[in-house]
């Protein structure tokens, strides 16, 4: 892989990031999560395990990882590994999120394992503990999940702390959820100040297309999040449609379902959210399809409305 500057930030980032949800807390939506960690679910296994898939992808080429408040110790993880490994500043992007609270205790049976609240406060305090972990390696401060409802986008509050920040060096971004990211996207490119937009986009849940390209035209760097749909698109998920089509290219599921997000224009990074070294493997044979639109476009058939889409995936058990 070849890693190129991410939109118009100074960041580095490669065609396939990783993602960092699934390898920072015990439990998460990913099916087959806790079957990946085999029970091995104490704090300093999980660490151990990061650091291993972490070593592969940057074996393999991978030079963005996206972390987030809310994943757990990810940013602690991930920062022992940039110090343990003596990467510098700027040999790879770095983004994290605010928004989400981590509430779950390390537990996988916790009845609330994260809190949003996308407020000022939270974004001084996050930032705080963001920076006291990856200080000078991040390059990218998002805002977690950002919804119309939520009415961050139009905080006069929040707009100047992240306008700070921007000021200061740090690139800026939004990601976005729901049955409406388009309308999300479409009115952070009215508000301005935004450097890179990270959304779901997989051939499940593909509404945001038109939006993502709107903000790729206006120079915004585009990450794309859950191509395999929290591991519906996967050899253990439902839809025989994809797997039918992976077995006649000779690829799993995964790989193919990555590849079709690589295969659109305005994507700069589609973010692997592998929780081994199996799994992360799988994913990088992506990089080897070479998809074309006819048959990307055929794959069409499997979508299904944002709201289903969506219904689904909050209907996940966190394992």
């Amino acid at each position: 892989m070849v890693a190129a500057r991410l939109g118009r930030t100074s960041l580095r980032a490669s065609p396939i990031g990783l993602g960092l949800a699934a390898l920072g807390r015990p439990g998460y939506i990913d099916i087959g999560h806790r079957e990946d960690l085999a029970g091995s679910t104490d704090a300093e296994s999980m660490r151990e395990l990061t650091h291993a898939v972490l070593d592969a992808a940057y074996g393999a080429g991978v030079r963005y990882f996206d972390a987030a408040r809310s994943y757990g110790r990810a940013e602690e993880f991930l920062a022992s590994w940039l110090s343990g490994r003596g990467l510098r500043p700027g040999e790879v992007g770095v983004g994290s999120k605010w928004g989400y609270t981590y509430t779950a205790g390390w537990r996988v049976d916790a009845e609330v394992h994260e809190v949003k609240d996308l407020s000022v406060d939270t974004l001084r305090r996050q930032a705080r503990e963001t920076a006291a972990l990856l200080g000078p390696w991040l390059g990218l401060y998002q805002i977690h999940s950002a919804t119309l409802d939520s009415g961050v986008l139009d905080d006069p509050r929040v707009l100047e702390e992240l306008a700070t920040l921007r000021a200061g060096g740090l690139a800026v971004g939004l990601t976005v959820t729901g049955p409406r990211q388009r309308d999300t996207i479409l009115h952070a490119l009215e508000v301005g100040g935004f450097d890179v937009v990270q959304a779901t986009w997989n051939l499940l849940e593909p509404s945001a297309g038109e939006a993502l390209a709107a903000a790729h035209d206006a120079g915004l760097g585009v990450i794309v999040k859950e191509a395999v749909a929290n591991g519906r698109l996967t050899s253990r998920g439902d839809v025989p449609e994809l797997s039918r089509a992976a077995e006649l290219l000779g690829c799993a599921p995964d790989a193919l379902a990555l590849a079709a997000v690589l295969a659109q224009p305005w994507a700069d990074v589609v973010l692997s959210g592998a929780s081994s070294v199996r799994m992360l493997h799988s994913n990088l044979a992506a990089l080897e399809l070479g998809l074309d639109s006819e048959l990307v476009q055929g794959m069409a058939v499997v979508a299904e409305e944002p709201e289903q889409y969506w219904s689904r995936r909050g209907a996940l058990s966190w394992t």
